[in-house]
């Protein structure tokens, strides 16, 4: 989808440095979780480009998007103080990281990575497929939706953000046939969780992996 003008229709606080963002769906926009859109704001006469990845399960009517704050940034502490009914650009869908419909779907998240983690384990439960989020934070996110998600039936770890991976990732892993990893995170979290995926027996050259930078 070109960029497109469209409503913000909430923005809600869900960490300490992080807000959901849920805009109208343009005509037209189809994506699925894990997927990611550019957003596209005019800051001091200068256009800005960013790049979130979707965290709703669904993009019907709405969707929603998970932002860490940055207070010294450009642009996020700006969308923090979106109102609804104010306007955003927005593009895409882009990415290949998303969720198709597989029977068990293990996410690894680090810091903003629990969005699309929310999103997939929460699109894949509503589909009777199984879902297990291993997510690493020093200020956890989403933790309603997590906890929603576990008592939903899902397998859910939340760890401090110097804690191992390993010991939970060899939890959620099962390695069967149906079974698809996804990784989201900055570039050390990915390390770690490919590291871990390993020593759990399982493949990470097949994970479906986002790297945030």
């Amino acid at each position: 989808m070109d960029p497109t003008e469209t409503r913000v229709e909430s923005v809600r606080n869900v960490g300490r440095y992080a807000i959901a963002l849920t805009l109208d769906s343009p005509s037209g926009f189809d994506a699925r979780p894990g997927q990611f859109v550019k957003l596209i704001l005019e800051v001091g006469g200068e256009t800005h480009p960013r790049f979130y990845t979707i965290s709703s399960p669904g993009v019907g009517g709405t969707f929603e998007t998970t932002i860490g704050i940055d207070p010294e940034g450009d642009v996020s502490p700006r969308l923090t103080a979106l109102e609804r009914g104010d306007t955003v650009t927005v593009a895409g869908p882009f990415g290949d990281a998303y969720y198709e419909d597989e029977g068990r779907c293990v996410v690894l998240a680090g810091g903003p990575g629990v969005g699309p983690a929310v999103g997939i384990a929460e699109r894949a439960i509503e589909d009777g497929n199984e879902a297990a989020v291993v997510y690493r934070d020093a200020e956890p996110m989403h933790t309603d939706r997590l906890a929603d998600l576990e008592g939903r039936g899902a397998f859910v770890r939340v760890l401090d953000a110097d804690e191992d991976l390993a010991g939970a990732v060899g939890e959620a892993l099962t390695n069967g046939d149906d079974e698809q990893v996804f990784v989201y995170g900055f570039a050390d979290f990915l390390e770690a969780a490919t590291d871990a995926i390993a020593a759990g027996g399982g493949a990470p050259d097949e994970a479906k992996t986002e790297n945030f930078g």
